[in-house]
């Protein structure tokens, strides 16, 4: 039993950064979908009125996202989109990757490293899927 605990932990923060890899493409859609939910259900919407509200937001976010990206025919302003879907991913990144290294390790230096380090391979990810997801198109 002994030996089955460290592949376990082990097993699950793998589990946890490849979630945190494959899901930060989503982090502005997500945050635009939950606050604008809570908005709905603080204006008195109901649970299931905020929950459709939500992902209606969320859903047009990324839309809007992934049309932005295929049919602006600049290449700064698609940047300019990349950037606003790859920073709630850093900062994504960073908080859950400061998270594991506040378990794993005491020295608040090494903790900021770590931190650093998983945003800016997660801002990487978030870059790659996001770019990759469009069709190429011409830029100007």
């Amino acid at each position: 039993m002994i030996i089955f605990g460290p592949l376990l932990v082990i097993t699950g923060i793998g589990f946890f950064c490849w979630l945190l890899f494959t899901l930060a493409v989503f982090a502005l859609p997500f945050f635009v979908g939950l606050t604008t939910g809570i908005w709905a259900f603080h204006t008195g919407a109901g649970v299931l009125g905020c929950i459709a509200v939500g992902l209606v937001a969320g859903g047009a976010t990324f839309g809007i996202g992934q049309l932005a990206l295929a049919y602006v025919p600049w290449a700064w302003l698609r940047m300019l989109v990349v950037v606003l879907y790859v920073a709630p991913a850093t900062v994504a990144g960073y908080s859950a990757t400061h998270g594991i290294a506040l378990m794993a390790m005491a020295a608040p230096n090494w903790q900021t490293i770590f931190a650093v380090v998983g945003a800016i391979a997660v801002s990487i990810t978030a870059f790659i899927r996001i770019t990759g997801r469009t069709t190429p198109g011409p830029a100007g």
